[in-house]
């Protein structure tokens, strides 16, 4: 897989993943969208964590920046 994601994008997905499991298991959040925003969470920390979105993609989106030559 080639990375598709710069390290800004990747530490606001890992921001909202902090928040979302935080408004899930702190209960602020609960039910069918606490669940929802715990999966939306899980992916976009896994996407982070590889530097890679498979939507990003489809889209034709490239936020790593370039390397220099």
């Amino acid at each position: 897989m080639k990375k598709n994601m710069g390290s800004t994008d990747r530490i606001i997905r890992l921001l909202l993943a902090a928040v979302f499991a935080y408004l899930y298991f702190g209960e602020v959040v609960t039910g069918t969208l606490g669940l929802v925003l715990v999966i939306l969470g899980g992916v976009f920390a896994l996407t982070s964590l590889i530097s890679f979105c498979p939507l990003y993609t489809l889209v034709g989106i490239n936020t790593c920046p370039a390397k220099k030559q």
